[in-house]
């Protein structure tokens, strides 16, 4: 399934999702049933920023779903880091529920969050690798392996992110980092460590938010 990116629009609600992504009728009610969820939750476990609930659609659902239209073709192996309540990684696993040769894994250290992850895979059946433990552990390392994508939102700065995750790439493997204004300055600092391609992708979402787009990533060592 390819999911056509939005076209610069506000995604206030369900309908106006499915119009900008040209998604199933099907995978709209699984990300109702998420946003539902979300707000449940929300009063027991801080999942998102309170101001960001009655956004839901366009802050943090269709934030994630555009990053697919920036997935190389072929994919197989999907991993989201510190996953919280579920963006990226969540949402893409929901539209691509209908592939199952696609697995998407989820690391997320928060037990409380990686039970909320649960039970949204549980309720919208949709099937999900979730690992309930440390991204830099060796355990979580063993699970995973290398994959063909890595994503991230408002995790860490770029270069802590590559320090983190340079054990899962393979030299196909591509990152998929959600960034604000400072997505350049970031990329500046990272590359004082790590030789790398990279493009800025514009936010569809996000006004002066960038996607940074990682390839061909090698350690910079020292002598």
């Amino acid at each position: 399934m390819t999911v056509p990116g939005p076209t610069n629009r506000l995604i206030d609600g369900p309908n106006a999702f499915q119009d900008a992504f040209g998604v199933s009728r099907e995978t709209i009610e699984k990300l109702e049933t998420y946003a539902a969820l979300l707000k449940q939750w929300q009063k027991a476990v801080q999942l998102v920023a309170p101001s960001t609930l009655d956004g839901v659609w366009q802050r943090h659902l269709a934030d994630s779903a555009q990053l697919l239209a920036l997935a190389p073709a072929g994919w197989k192996t999907w991993l989201d880091l510190g996953s919280g309540a579920g963006f990226p990684g969540l949402v893409i696993a929901v539209l691509m529920a209908s592939e199952p040769d696609k697995r998407v894994t989820l690391v997320e250290s928060d037990t409380r969050k990686a039970a909320f992850l649960g039970e949204v895979a549980r309720k919208t059946g949709v099937t999900v690798d979730i690992v309930p433990g440390r991204i830099e552990s060796s355990s979580t390392h063993a699970r995973v392996g290398q994959v063909d994508i890595i994503s991230a939102r408002a995790l860490a700065p770029l270069d802590r992110l590559l320090s983190l995750t340079s054990g899962f790439w393979t030299p196909a493997t591509v990152g998929l980092f959600l960034k604000g204004r400072a997505a350049q300055s970031e990329v500046a600092t990272a590359q004082a460590y790590w030789r790398f391609e990279f493009t800025l992708e514009p936010s569809k979402i996000e006004p002066d938010s960038r996607v940074v787009c990682v390839r061909n990533l090698v350690a910079i060592t020292e002598g």
